[in-house]
């Protein structure tokens, strides 16, 4: 089976994105572990699909599998790479894009190379990650390794938890948040981000991603980041997140509002790969 993919990042948070419209595709999680693979494959944190939306409300559906093979709920630096996609391909002429999820809809707003995703309502709902714990908080003590962390948790779609820190430069986030990524509290694991706040305007930012490990960007934990230093009164309502690929603008206004992330998104190459 010959596939043809373009190869594109956000950040540096890199993705194989694959046209499901224009080609069948039937790819299994060994076939996706394989194109992820850095010495083998192609290489990417991500694999993207683009398909035909089942939801009559958007133009488009969009899958996410991680390097690990298995499927998830969404990623913001995906959703930019995914709407420059289908512009670049001709699939679409429009600015404002609606895409269908895994988890729900989501808007693309395409300026140039930069693109606004409108990430939804961030749900702080334990149930919504899922969390095992049976009341909502703004933050939790968590045991990892002997040790009892303060976290706060969110779903952007996905979940995450994030946990305050003085300098993310002093965290072993392979040791660190690999322990927290696969905790027995998050049955579904979690991406774990670790956030030094700068001033309520700009903070610095690493996440361990569920199924990848630490990307040089990644989308939905910068919009939890935000999300939870907002309701921690941390954070003003317009940040900067710098994260090791570049940086990302986040707005949020508040609990039950629509959160809303801008950046770029990146073509690196086009090819074609077997995967007989």
């Amino acid at each position: 089976m010959l596939i043809e993919f373009t190869k594109m990042h956000g950040l540096g948070n890199d993705f194989v994105v694959i046209d499901a419209i224009s080609q069948t595709i039937d790819l299994s999680s060994q076939q996706i572990k394989a194109i992820a693979d850095r010495h083998f494959g192609i290489g990417c944190d991500q694999l993207l699909l683009v398909e035909k939306a089942e939801n009559k409300a958007a133009e488009f559906r969009y899958r996410i599998f991680n390097a690990d093979g298995g499927e998830v709920e969404q990623c913001g630096n995906g959703a930019r790479c995914f709407a420059l996609f289908v512009r670049q391909q001709g699939l679409t002429i429009n600015d404002k894009i609606i895409v269908e999820t895994s988890s729900g809809i989501i808007e693309l707003m395409v300026k140039g190379e930069q693109v606004t995703v409108n990430m939804g309502v961030p749900d702080f709902e334990p149930d919504s990650l899922p969390f095992l714990e049976e009341n909502r908080s703004e933050s939790y003590d968590l045991v990892v390794n002997d040790a009892v962390y303060a976290i706060g948790a969110v779903s952007m779609g996905n979940p995450h938890s994030v946990m305050l820190v003085d300098n993310v430069d002093d965290i072993d986030i392979e040791t660190l948040g690999g322990a927290i990524e696969s905790h027995p509290m998050f049955p579904n694991r979690v991406n774990a981000g670790f956030m030094q706040i700068l001033s309520r305007n700009e903070v610095r930012l690493r996440v361990y991603e569920r199924g990848v490990g630490e990307t040089r960007a990644c989308g939905t934990g910068a919009c939890a980041a935000v999300a939870v230093g907002r309701m921690l009164n941390k954070l003003d309502e317009q940040v900067i997140v710098h994260l090791h690929g570049g940086d990302l603008n986040i707005s949020w206004s508040g609990e039950g509002d629509v959160l809303s992330m801008t950046g770029p998104a990146t073509t690196v190459f086009q090819g074609k790969i077997n995967c007989d």
